[in-house]
């Protein structure tokens, strides 16, 4: 039986543990053809690593005719190339789920993966539950939330870190608002916000809020939702972002086998 043709767009950490996960034996249904990266020498590096092509631009790995391609770059990667990569025939896996946050994006892309007959997959990152969450927004309407919990050093380079945050003595709140605002302040950060949101109740009406707590490793996540028929609290904490690599890799075996969990 053929195998499915596997590129990937990103040839970072969370790609490298896509890639050998593949030479492990977790993805026996797919063969990695071909990477892109921003780095081109950094791609060939990878490419060199696990047997398979590196590519300069979304065209040359279009060209070679992936059947799922797997993003783990950038939500700009994901604006740039999805479509592209959709009307080429390729399936994708998406990580970087801040790009839907733009709802004219999500529907343009939902859009096209009808019109091309592909399927965009989201990718849970270091969440989970879209199944419960899906079955309570279908059963009546809901409310959402979500808390997160991270490192003071977690948040540098954005607008939420302060010097102050390397000295604080007890937990501390530094954004509340909806999914959607936090994703435009850290586009790396929450894109579990989003794919959250998006199995709920929206991103404009999942409300989240941030709390940074000092000694803190890892990132913990709680989603609360409140409807008529159900009520479900989920908490999960990640010790590190290979999580989010590896729930990529569970997106694959899914997409790929009898039978789907």
């Amino acid at each position: 039986m053929a195998k499915f043709k596997l590129a990937l767009l990103g040839c970072g950490y969370l790609n490298e543990i896509v890639a050998n996960a593949i030479k492990a034996g977790y993805l026996p249904d797919y063969e990695l053809i071909a990477v892109m990266g921003r780095d081109y020498e950094r791609a060939k590096a990878f490419a060199e690593h696990h047997g398979c092509k590196a590519c300069a631009s979304i065209e040359e790995l279009m060209a070679e005719k992936p059947d799922f391609t797997a993003e783990a770059a950038s939500v700009k990667a994901v604006q740039s190339y999805c479509e592209t990569i959709l009307k080429s025939g390729s399936n994708i896996v998406v990580l970087s789920i801040g790009a839907f946050a733009d709802r004219e994006f999500y529907e343009h892309i939902k859009a096209a993966a009808t019109q091309y007959q592909r399927r965009v997959y989201i990718a849970s990152g270091a969440v989970g539950g879209f199944d419960i969450l899906r079955t309570a927004a279908l059963m009546s309407p809901i409310t959402a939330s979500m808390s997160a919990q991270k490192a003071p050093l977690s948040l540098k380079n954005t607008p939420l870190f302060t010097d102050d945050l390397l000295h604080i003595a007890a937990e501390q709140q530094v954004f509340a608002g909806t999914t959607k605002e936090a994703i435009s302040l850290l586009p790396t950060k929450v894109n579990v916000a989003i794919a959250t949101a998006l199995a709920s109740a929206g991103p404009e009406n999942t409300t989240m809020n941030i709390k940074v707590v000092p000694g803190f490793q890892g990132d913990e996540y709680k989603i609360e939702v409140q409807g008529e028929e159900v009520r479900a609290e989920l908490h999960i904490y990640s010790r590190t972002s290979a999580v989010a690599a590896w729930s990529i890799v569970a997106v694959l075996q899914n997409a790929a086998a009898p039978i789907v969990f």
